[in-house]
Formats: structure tokens, C-alpha cells, sequence
């Protein structure tokens, strides 16, 4: 009887833990390094959570100062583009990565990282709708997209996408301007006109590390995400549950093994 009271406990414990993983959070992170000779680093953090949303949280530094910098997360559906641009993408040698020239390695824009509203491939030239550095060029973005500006695709392929940071300041005066590289030959195929070939350029771009999942995401408001044993909506963690219900279910096994022995006992 204990023999197989203690299967039936590791049955259900295999199949509670199976059930968690199965629809666990899911968490990416990329290191966001220079293009262009920008200086720019940073992190960005994906959390894909059960419920369909999208957390996105990016610090960087190194930005211009002041002004609105777009910023995407770039890759295909079917998982393509794995590198960042380098200046050996500068097709035409004049020493600046345009959007365009890059685009072949990050991939085409799969939603576009806005502060409010909509987060379409259409709003990836939304400067209005863009974080904006700091006075000194630091960046500090966080959002929660809900499911219905969530491609599933984005979610399927959230381990094979770029992250990318545009803006740069090729004259050195802390602000775009069409004097330092003339007019966004990009932006005006888009039918922006008048838009610094500074502020599309790329600025940074970082490649996801992959999958973390079926861990819990963690590290706080730093990282974006909540700590460990909390979820997302402010209640007990699956995991914990869990282990407190299959903790108790145990003692009730126990208890119940131990009484029916006493019983025998008291029979005899």
C-alpha cells in the first residue's frame, strides 16, 4: 500500500510539474553593442508571458542626448537574419550603416517598440512615440504590450530576433540634423520626408541569447520582470503553489499510511 500510495504522489507531482513548465513564462535577453561608432550599449530583456502579452524592458547608454531614438525588434517568421549589421555592410564605403544597408542582416521591423499605441511595422518611424535619452544619452524603457499587438509569430520566433536602437549623431552637435548626413533616403521611400538621416541610422543592436524558459522570469524592476515567486498580477507563483500543494498532499499520505497501521495494530 505505501509503495503505491508514494507512485500515485510522484505521478501527480510529475504531472503538476510538466503542466507549470508547459505554460511557464518565457524570458530572452540580448547585449545591445555599438554600430556606426555610437558608443551605445545596453540590454534588453523579452518576456513573453502565458497570457499572450509582450514585457519589453531596455536600458542603454551612450545615446544622443535629448532626442527621440526608434527602436525595433527586428528577425523573419521563419527565424532567419542571426547577426547584426557590421561596417563590412557599408556597401557603398562612405563609412555610415544605413537602415538599409543593415536591414539585410537584422531582418525586416516584426513590432515596433513605441511608449504608447500601436507597435506595428507602419509606426516604426512614430518619433513621437519613441523614448527619448536622457541629458546624459541614457535610455530607460519599459513596456507591457497586451496579446492583441502581439504577433504569435513574434512569440514563435522570440529566440531568433534582434533588438535595435537607431539614432546617431554623425557631426557631433547633440542633435539630428539633415547638416550631418542630409535627409533619410529610408524615411522618404516611406513617404516621411524631411526626416535626419541621423535617426534612422542604427545605433545599436544586440542578437537574443535564446529561451530561458520554464524558469520563472526574475530580477525586478531593473530586468523588468518580478521576482521569482511572485506572479505576474501580484499573486502566488504557480511554482509556489505547487510545491505547497504537493508538500501537503504528501503529509495527507503520510497520515493516512500511519493511521492504517495503527489500525492493524489495534486489530491484532
Amino acid at each position: 500500500m505505501l509503495i503505491r500510495g508514494l507512485a500515485v504522489l510522484a505521478a501527480t507531482t510529475s504531472t503538476f510539474i510538466i503542466g507549470s513548465a508547459a505554460i511557464a513564462d518565457t524570458t530572452v535577453r540580448a547585449d545591445l553593442t555599438p554600430v556606426n561608432g555610437s558608443h551605445t550599449h545596453g540590454t534588453a530583456t523579452l518576456t513573453a508571458r502565458d497570457d499572450g502579452s509582450l514585457t519589453v524592458v531596455i536600458r542603454a547608454r551612450g545615446l544622443v542626448p535629448g532626442q527621440p531614438h526608434a527602436q525595433h525588434i527586428h528577425g523573419s517568421a521563419e527565424g532567419g537574419h542571426a547577426m547584426c549589421p557590421t561596417q563590412a555592410n557599408d556597401t557603398n564605403g562612405d563609412g555610415v550603416l544605413t537602415n538599409e544597408e543593415a536591414t539585410g542582416e537584422y531582418g525586416t521591423i516584426t513590432m515596433s517598440l513605441t511608449t504608447r499605441g500601436g507597435a506595428s511595422a507602419k509606426a516604426g518611424l512614430a518619433l513621437d512615440r519613441m523614448p527619448v535619452a536622457d541629458a546624459q544619452g541614457r535610455l530607460a524603457y519599459r513596456r507591457t504590450f497586451p496579446p492583441n499587438l502581439v504577433s504569435s509569430a513574434l512569440l514563435d520566433q522570440l529566440s531568433h530576433v534582434h533588438v535595435v536602437i537607431h539614432g546617431i549623431d554623425a557631426n557631433g552637435n547633440d542633435r539630428y540634423d539633415v547638416d550631418g548626413l542630409g535627409v533619410s533616403t529610408f524615411a522618404r521611400n516611406l513617404g516621411v520626408p524631411g526626416v535626419p538621416e541621423e535617426a534612422t541610422d542604427p545605433a545599436s543592436c544586440g542578437v537574443v541569447t535564446g529561451a530561458e524558459a520554464p524558469t520563472m522570469p526574475h530580477g525586478g524592476p531593473e530586468t523588468g520582470v518580478g521576482p521569482p515567486d511572485v506572479a505576474a498580477d501580484g499573486g502566488v507563483s504557480r511554482t509556489v503553489l505547487g510545491t505547497g500543494l504537493l508538500a501537503g498532499a504528501a503529509a495527507l499520505l503520510v497520515l493516512s499510511l500511519s493511521r492504517r497501521a495503527a489500525g492493524r495494530r489495534t486489530d491484532g
